[in-house]
């Protein structure tokens, strides 16, 4: 038999906690009459078809599935009942779910509104309590204050932890020790790994490589050749090598990272985009919202992305430049993002899309040197006089009182808060 060797950093206590069913669960969390009952958050029936964003335990045993039509749903749940997304409740719940983390360390890793990772490791020793215990303990306050279940993961590392979190739901707590992960971990499919997407589980299959199990086990050479640098990164991973801390955030500060790399927004259409004058119209909305939050947070990007999702089939994909300076000029982000659409998409009937978001990325604070030419650009200076006056509109009179040409070309867009009501939270693993 071979020896197992106890893995490096196994003396670490860390926590993934994952409200379940989020959106849904505040839902009823907030309006009392709704709990018991099959409940779906769903986005803008009256604008397309609507889809289910978010379903309750009640719904999902009805069959309702995340992403499938709301006349679907219904059919499936006579008695479903559909409420529209509240953006504000639900970051007021993530807080309030971080306020109980506090209490227990402050170490503690936000990963979107529902997920955060906890490092317990020096708390849970000073206080001499367990880790069951105190996952226990956490669970049971989580109902009790907020109405709200969760399922935690418990391990040495933050992977395995997450894998915890996902390994039983709802409400449910699971350790991923040095004794069991070849047990638990080892036995599921790739896909189960963070990081494992469809196209990279394509291509481990292609090579033999379906369980989490079988990336540990193979050669680093096989997955430097099939991923890239990710085939390292996943074989450890796999193999409960990661030693990524649980990066510390301020809470006095509204969980902002003071390292955040990104800053992004996306948006699942109101309709699907088939022409150039919608794709623009929600591009442009996108790049509004990043260029705005770049330069509340005083920094630059030097790197532009954006990400496409097909309506078809629902596959999604990005792209990114690099540019000759960094930027936080809503006008050149938005033509940067709108020239890496146009440069990949027909933007017509044969490939509508679902959705698309913008992001922002190779950070620099705004007081960093700039090249001398640059600094004397007179029309750069107009560009960011202009951006600071509507942001000084908007903070007075809210995000939608100034609109540019291009962001009224679709009529569905013209009332929605992009900025306020989908972000995708400036938070990565890495």
């Amino acid at each position: 038999m071979t020896e197992r060797r106890r893995p490096a950093g196994a003396h670490r206590v860390v926590f993934h906690s994952d409200m379940n069913a989020f959106y849904a669960s505040v839902e009823q969390a907030d309006r009392p009459e709704l709990r018991g009952r099959p409940l779906v958050v769903g986005g803008h029936e009256e604008l397309r078809h609507g889809i289910v964003l978010a379903k309750s335990a009640e719904a999902k045993a009805a069959g309702v599935k995340t992403g499938e039509a709301l006349w679907e749903a219904r059919a499936k749940c006579p008695g479903l009942v559909v409420v529209t997304p509240r953006y504000g409740l639900y970051q007021k719940y993530s807080l309030l779910a971080r306020r109980i983390y506090y209490q227990y360390t402050d170490l503690v890793e936000p990963f979107g509104l529902d997920e955060a990772w906890l490092d317990l490791t020096g708390s849970l020793r000073l206080a001499g309590a367990g880790a069951l215990e105190t996952a226990a303990e956490i669970s049971e306050r989580m109902k009790a204050e907020l109405g709200c279940t969760v399922s935690i993961g418990i391990s040495w590392n933050k992977i395995f932890a997450k894998f915890g979190s996902d390994y039983r739901k709802p409400d449910a707590i699971t350790a991923i020790t040095p004794e069991n992960y070849r047990d638990l971990v080892w036995s599921a499919p790739a896909g189960e790994l963070l990081y494992v997407g469809r196209a990279t589980r394509k291509k481990l299959h292609s090579s033999g490589i379906d369980t989490i199990g079988d990336i540990a086990r193979a050669s680093p050479e096989l997955l430097q050749r099939r991923l890239g640098k990710m085939g390292g990164v996943l074989r450890a991973f796999a193999r409960g090598e990661d030693e990524t801390p649980v990066k510390p955030y301020d809470a006095a500060r509204n969980e902002v990272d003071h390292t955040i790399k990104s800053y992004g927004n996306g948006l699942t259409a109101p309709h699907d985009i088939a022409t150039p004058e919608d794709a623009k119209a929600l591009i442009y909305l996108l790049s509004e919202s990043v260029a705005q939050r770049l330069r509340e947070g005083r920094v630059r990007a030097s790197t532009i992305a954006i990400g496409v999702r097909s309506a078809d089939d629902l596959v999604s994909y990005s792209r990114q430049t690099t540019l000759a300076r960094a930027t936080n000029v809503t006008g050149r982000i938005a033509r940067t993002a709108w020239e890496l659409l146009e440069a990949n998409e027909p933007l017509d009937e044969t490939r509508p899309l679902r959705g698309l978001h913008v992001r922002a990325s190779g950070l620099e604070p705004m007081d960093a040197p700039q090249q001398l030419e640059l600094a004397l650009d007179p029309r750069l200076h107009m560009l960011e006089d202009l951006d600071e006056t509507i942001d000084d509109l908007r903070r007075r009179f809210g995000n939608t009182c100034v609109q540019r040409g291009a962001e009224l070309l679709d009529e569905s867009l013209l009332d929605l808060d992009i900025k306020r009501d989908n972000v995708i939270h400036p938070v990565g693993y890495f």
